[in-house]
């Protein structure tokens, strides 16, 4: 059984990501907490297997969340909405094991959790896509070392998800 946390500041939408996964056989929800603090808490409290985060929540975002679990949680799914520019490398940088928009299908939030159980990870191009434009435009501010090897880690990442989906990477 996939043990679940899950942080969101929109009741219904807690609730309702909360009933949809607890609706899978191999799955259940064992915390719901409105901000990042309550399911740093709750996560320390169940020891779940997967913690599910918005992005941006009140007293502690998502992102903010993943970063302070860094060295003793790692299967963090961070869900948004907000497609903007440092998220994605912040999520990097945490070790987020999946960045995905919210209005995936329910399936394949399931789908994304048996995987980073499975040792995978999984990034939402259209997240990625934004971070390399904000890589391209933000280049006068950083070296061209810099901006290159930035690209060349999302394009990997791009790469590796496609692998595992199995679609041409040409």
């Amino acid at each position: 059984m996939i043990r679940i946390v899950i942080a969101e500041d929109q009741e219904l939408l807690l609730q309702a990501m909360g009933s949809l996964l607890n609706l899978e056989d191999d799955m259940e929800v064992v915390g719901l907490a409105a901000n990042g603090e309550e399911a740093l808490t709750l996560i320390h409290q169940f020891q779940p297997d997967v913690c599910l985060m918005d992005i941006e929540m009140p007293k502690m975002t998502g992102l903010e969340a993943a970063e302070a679990l860094i060295s003793s949680f790692s299967k963090i799914i961070i869900l948004t909405t907000f497609a903007r520019p440092g998220y994605f490398r912040r999520a990097l940088e945490a070790d987020v094991r999946a960045y995905l928009l919210k209005d995936s299908p329910s399936e394949e939030l399931a789908s994304a959790i048996r995987c980073i159980m499975d040792g995978k990870r999984i990034y939402s191009p259209e997240l990625m896509d934004v971070e390399s434009s904000a890589t391209e435009v933000a280049g006068e501010n950083e070296s061209s070392d810099q901006r290159d090897k930035s690209i060349g880690i999302v394009r990997s990442y791009l790469s590796t998800i496609l692998d595992k989906i199995k679609l041409p990477t040409g």
